[in-house]
């Protein structure tokens, strides 16, 4: 099954360690087969946010959300399951740095 993996900076790391090696994750699930694509996203202040509403458009500047923490990627995982997924994602250096929202793709055969 095919998992989105969306990495999100936070302002505030673990003193622990943060992001070390992202280069040597992508390289160990790469090889695996976990890890399909994956890709880092432009600053947010290249974002835009667009909107239809009673019969109008805007266009704003700046991501969907104005929160503390930003989108700073993506990476598509295939993976057996959820548990899965969450294990290769908790192997990311940004889980340390930041925040990683693992969620599976729909289901369309379910229907």
């Amino acid at each position: 099954m095919k998992y989105l993996l969306v990495v999100c900076t936070e302002p505030i790391s673990d003193p622990a360690g943060g992001p070390d090696d992202i280069d040597a994750w992508v390289t160990k699930h790469d090889a695996s087969g976990a890890r399909i694509f994956g890709d880092r996203l432009a600053s947010v202040d290249q974002a835009r946010t667009v909107r239809i509403r009673g019969g109008g458009t805007t266009v704003t500047d700046g991501p969907f959300a104005q929160a503390h923490a930003s989108i700073a990627g993506i990476d598509i995982l295939e993976c057996a399951s959820l548990d899965e997924a969450v294990a290769v994602a908790l192997e990311h250096p940004m889980a340390r740095g930041g925040a990683l929202e693992v969620r599976p793709f729909y289901d369309w055969d379910a229907d």
